[in-house]
């Protein structure tokens, strides 16, 4: 187990199945880790900050070592002010790799050793699921049950107001 904080940020627009896979393996591996909601405004959300953080709340209840914040700005940033010891990224394909190996590098460069970066590889089942994708099955009318945590479902379709 590793000693300390992990950060495990993503946009979590909604989370998804594949998002909780890792959060859950990744809770066993340090003392605590934050699920840190990035704040992108050049990137418009389906869902407020506040839902989202809800969402994550739902499928995280029983994770007693995560704690759910958010951030704007640089992760290097957001990393030394919680003096966070590493950084997760979960890689679902091979094209997932290149892009997060990029941003493995360049942060590396701006942690200035004081934090890693830990890769943990989708579990199979879950290695297709996006949120862009539940986004575009969901906002059409399709089943996305099974993609998302069972409470987070409930709340999405409350929000459009979907009831049963």
């Amino acid at each position: 187990m590793m000693r300390g904080t992990m950060l495990y940020a993503g946009s979590f627009d909604p989370i998804t199945n594949g998002h909780l896979d890792i959060i859950n393996r990744a809770s066993g591996l340090c003392d605590k880790l934050i699920i840190g909601v990035i704040v992108n405004k050049s990137k418009v959300a389906r869902y407020s900050f506040e839902d989202r953080k809800a969402m994550i709340a739902l499928a995280t209840v029983h994770i007693a070592n995560a704690e759910i914040d958010s951030f704007d700005g640089l992760l290097a940033d957001y990393v030394a002010a919680r003096r966070v010891g590493a950084v997760l990224r979960g890689l679902r394909a091979s094209m997932d790799f290149e892009y997060e190996m990029q941003m493995a590098h360049m942060n590396a460069r701006l942690y200035k050793g004081e934090a890693e970066t830990v890769f943990l590889m989708a579990s199979p089942e879950f290695s297709f699921i996006s949120s862009s994708m539940v986004n575009e099955v969901f906002g059409l009318g399709g089943d996305v049950a099974g993609l998302v945590p069972d409470g987070v479902l409930e709340y999405m379709k409350r929000r459009v107001g979907i009831h049963g």
